[in-house]
């Protein structure tokens, strides 16, 4: 998944820990195989390959995302859109190496034509993706890290584990209890800590709280960004714009039931700003933790007296 696993579990039996572990960590390194676009060989990059020409047959992994990412797409009226990797590419900011920089205006109009996750087709008897059009291309980085998250757990249950927490990079899922006999107790990334050059920024956390049988998932503007002119371009692209997000939000995590549904619902969020984002996640009731340029914190009534603010750069506001 290009990033950094960590797999949790709680068992009276190290033989059985291990076996636990080596299940999730089985399930997570399969799915970067088929899910990886930056990989010739995954399922992806094949449905991407024959875009305009004839469907794909991917697995049941594949499948299964590509329709829970169309999910989420409709219920954020395509603020998350998986068809948006022709745009993405053109900044750069993802790769190896990553060398981001500002596209010409004309290369992003002609990239945006190709955005439409209408257009991306599903056969569910058949197991079959397919692009509409020519020059279409997928990217589920923005949401197969919580849905790797969900199999790992599903994987690491087949061992009768009671409790496990997985994280992969920013998404965590969590079920059972920790050894502390309490609910997980999870750190929020600071998305503008005092030390921007920390060679492990995830270990600044600006608050905490509980995760009970659920999954989080943070999106910010602070992951992957250039600075020119002063002014910030991050890698969370408005499919409308085809320009990093100016939403004035700079953080948000979402609490959902699942890890797919947190991973894609945050980065929708990230783009569409304090009011609808607060809106979307109480008509779906969820949870979140939305944070904006000046450090507000705003957060979902559920979880009024469940979060701890450790950074008094940051206030909760109503």
């Amino acid at each position: 998944m290009d990033t950094f696993c960590t797999i949790t579990v709680v068992s009276p039996e190290e033989e059985n820990a291990k076996e636990a572990i080596e299940a999730g960590f089985n399930e997570i390194k399969k799915l970067d195989k088929y899910l990886n676009n930056f990989s010739p060989d995954s399922e992806i990059s094949a449905v991407t390959g024959s875009a305009g020409i004839k469907p794909v047959r991917v697995s049941k992994e594949t499948f299964d995302l590509m329709e829970k990412t169309i999910g989420i797409s409709n219920i954020t009226n395509g603020a998350f859109d998986p068809t948006i990797a022709p745009v993405l590419k053109l900044w750069k900011f993802s790769g190896h190496p990553a060398d981001p920089s500002i596209p010409p205006v004309d290369a992003i109009k002609n990239a945006l034509k190709l955005v439409d996750y209408e257009k991306i087709h599903t056969n569910k008897q058949t197991s079959e993706i397919y692009l509409e059009e020519k020059g279409m291309e997928l990217d589920l980085g923005g949401i197969a890290k919580g849905y790797a998250a969900d199999k790992a757990v599903e994987a690491i249950k087949t061992k009768t584990i009671k409790a496990a927490l997985v994280s992969i990079a920013g998404d965590i899922r969590g079920y059972g209890l920790s050894t502390t006999g309490k609910a997980w107790k999870v750190g929020i990334q600071d998305p503008r800590p005092e030390n921007p050059n920390s060679e492990k920024p995830w270990e600044d956390i600006f608050a905490t709280l509980y995760l009970k049988d659920s999954a989080i998932s943070t999106a910010g503007d602070y992951q992957r960004f250039l600075i020119k002119n002063g002014k910030r371009y991050h890698h969370i692209i408005d499919p409308v714009t085809g320009y990093p997000s100016e939403s004035g939000l700079i953080s948000v995590s979402v609490i959902a039931p699942e890890g797919y549904i947190a991973d894609g619902t945050d980065t929708a969020i990230l783009i569409l700003g304090a009011d609808k984002g607060m809106k979307l996640l109480n008509s779906k009731g969820l949870d979140g933790i939305l944070v904006d340029s000046q450090k507000r914190v705003f957060i979902t009534k559920n979880l009024k007296g469940r979060i701890e603010i450790l950074n008094k750069g940051y206030r909760l506001t109503d």
